[in-house]
C-alpha cells in the first residue's frame, strides 16, 4: 500500500513537467518567433502574452467550481484533465498563428487574443485544480514540502522543454514548429491524464466538504470568506508585494551587467543560469529539510531578508565596479527567491481548507500574477524614468534594487501579521468537522 502510495506521489510530479513544458513553448519560443521571425510589433505580441494573465480572476470562480461541483464523483481529476485539453488546445492554435506570414489585421488580433485566451484558461484551470488536489492529498508538513517539490519538477520541466524544443526548432521552420507544437500539446494533455486519474479518494469528510462549498452562492463565498477575512487580505498583500521585490529586476539583470559593468553578452547570458541555480537549490533544499526544520513563515522570512541583503549588495558592488562580485550575487539572489519562493507557497497552502481549497489557491493565483505583472512593469517604469531624469544608467539600477529592498521590507513586516488559525476559512471548516463528529 506504501508503494502505491510513493507511485501516485510520483505520478502527480508528471503535471508539473507538463505545466513547464508548456510554458517553455508558448513563454521562450513563440514569442521569439513571432517577433523575430514573422516581424510582429512587440507591443502586439505583448499582448498577446499578457492576456492569460489578464483573464487569471477567473482561477477564483474555477476554483469554487471544482469545489463543490464535482464531475464524475470527483473534486479535482476531471478539471485538472479538462484543463490538459485546454491548453493543448491553446498551444495549436497559437502556434498555428505564429506558423502563418503574419500580415497584421483585426482578424489576426481577434485570433491572437482567442488563442492566448484559451490557452490561459487551460493553465489557469489545470494548474489552480492541480494545487488544490496537493492540498487535498497531503496534511501537516508533509503538504508545505509537497508543493515545494512539485515546483521543482515544474522547473524542470521548463528546462528539458526548453532543451527539447531548443533541438528541434534549431533553424526556424514553420512546419516544424507545428509538428513540435502538436507534440506539445497532446504530450501535456497525455501527462495531465496520466498524472490525475486515480488520485482522488471518496471520504464523508470530502462529500461534506463539497456539500459546504456549493451551498453558499460564489458571490457570497467572495464576500464573506475572502473579501471580509483581515488574514486573507494580509496575505493577498504580502504575495504581491514579495514578489514586486523579488522580479521588478526580472528582464533587467543583463542590461546592469552590460551597462554599469561593461560586462560582455556571454557573461550577461550566463546570469539567468545563477539566478536559476540557486532559486532550483534552496527550493530542493526546503523540500527536503528546511521547511521541517525551520516552518513555513521563518523561511519564507530568511528568503526575504537575503533578498533585501542582495540588493543592498547589488548597488554597492555596482559603486565599486565589480563584475566578478555581482554574478555570486545574483546566485544568492536565486537562493534568496526559491527560500522566500519555498515558504510562500507553503503558506498559502496552508491557508487552504478542504472545503475552499480550490476556492483560495485560486485567491493566491490572482495574487501571482498580479505580483508578476506588476513587478514587471514597476522596473522597467523606474528605471527609464530615472535614466530620463538623471541621465545615469547606474542610478537608475540602484533605485529599483532600493524600491524592491523597500518591497521586501514591507512584505517582511506583514508576515509578521499573519495568523493561520484567525482565518474565515479555518474557522468555516472547525465547524463543520464539529459537525461531522456530532453526526458519527
Amino acid at each position: 500500500m506504501q508503494i502505491i502510495r510513493y507511485l501516485n506521489n510520483t505520478r502527480l510530479a508528471f503535471f508539473s513537467i507538463a505545466y513547464g513544458l508548456s510554458g517553455a513553448l508558448i513563454g521562450g519560443t513563440l514569442n521569439r518567433i513571432m517577433i523575430a521571425e514573422l516581424g510582429l510589433p512587440a507591443s502586439l505580441v505583448a499582448f498577446f502574452f499578457a492576456v492569460p494573465l489578464l483573464i487569471s480572476p477567473v482561477r477564483v470562480w474555477l476554483g469554487y467550481r471544482s469545489d463543490g461541483f464535482p464531475i464524475f464523483g470527483k473534486r479535482r481529476e476531471p478539471y485538472i484533465v479538462l484543463g490538459g485539453l485546454t491548453i493543448g488546445l491553446g498551444i495549436l492554435a497559437a502556434s498555428n498563428i505564429a506558423a502563418q506570414p503574419a500580415k497584421i489585421s483585426a482578424l489576426l488580433v481577434l485570433s491572437g487574443t482567442l488563442s492566448f485566451m484559451l490557452y490561459g484558461l487551460g493553465r489557469n484551470l489545470a494548474h489552480n485544480t492541480y494545487q488544490a488536489l496537493i492540498s487535498d492529498r497531503y496534511t501537516g508538513t508533509y503538504r508545505t514540502r509537497a508543493i515545494t517539490f512539485y515546483e521543482v519538477a515544474t522547473l524542470l520541466g521548463s528546462v528539458m522543454g526548453a532543451g527539447f524544443i531548443g533541438k528541434a526548432l534549431e533553424t526556424y521552420d514553420p512546419t516544424k514548429l507545428l509538428g513540435v507544437a502538436t507534440g506539445v500539446a497532446v504530450t501535456v494533455f497525455l501527462l495531465s491524464t496520466f498524472a490525475a486519474i486515480g488520485q482522488e479518494s471518496k471520504t464523508q469528510i470530502v462529500e461534506v466538504a463539497s456539500e459546504q462549498a456549493r451551498k453558499i452562492p460564489f458571490q457570497q463565498v467572495l464576500r464573506d470568506v475572502v473579501f471580509a477575512d483581515p488574514q486573507v487580505r494580509i496575505l493577498f498583500t504580502l504575495v504581491i508585494f514579495t514578489f514586486i521585490g523579488t522580479l521588478a529586476q526580472d528582464a533587467l539583470l543583463e542590461p546592469y551587467g552590460a551597462l554599469v559593468l561593461g560586462m560582455s553578452v556571454g557573461d550577461t547570458t550566463r546570469l539567468t543560469m545563477y539566478w536559476g541555480l540557486g532559486v532550483l537549490t534552496s527550493m530542493l533544499a526546503s523540500g527536503l529539510f528546511l521547511i521541517k526544520w525551520l516552518g513555513h513563515l521563518k523561511l519564507m522570512r530568511t528568503g526575504i531578508i537575503a533578498s533585501i541583503l542582495v540588493f543592498i549588495g547589488l548597488i554597492v558592488m555596482g559603486m565599486m565596479g565589480n563584475a566578478g562580485m555581482f554574478k555570486s550575487l545574483v546566485f544568492v539572489m536565486g537562493l534568496g527567491t526559491g527560500l522566500a519562493g519555498a515558504g510562500m507557497l507553503s503558506s498559502l497552502i496552508s491557508f487552504t481548507t478542504p472545503i475552499r481549497a480550490g476556492m483560495l489557491m485560486g485567491v493566491w493565483g490572482v495574487a501571482n500574477m498580479v505580483g508578476h505583472a506588476v513587478g514587471n512593469l514597476t522596473g522597467g517604469i523606474l528605471v527609464d524614468s530615472v535614466r530620463l531624469a538623471t541621465g545615469s544608467a547606474a542610478l537608475a539600477y540602484y533605485s529599483l534594487f532600493g524600491m524592491e529592498a523597500l518591497m521586501l521590507g514591507v512584505a517582511l513586516y506583514l508576515s509578521t501579521r499573519l495568523d493561520l488559525n484567525a482565518s474565515r476559512a479555518h474557522t468555516e471548516e472547525a465547524e463543520i468537522l464539529a459537525s461531522v463528529a456530532a453526526a458519527d
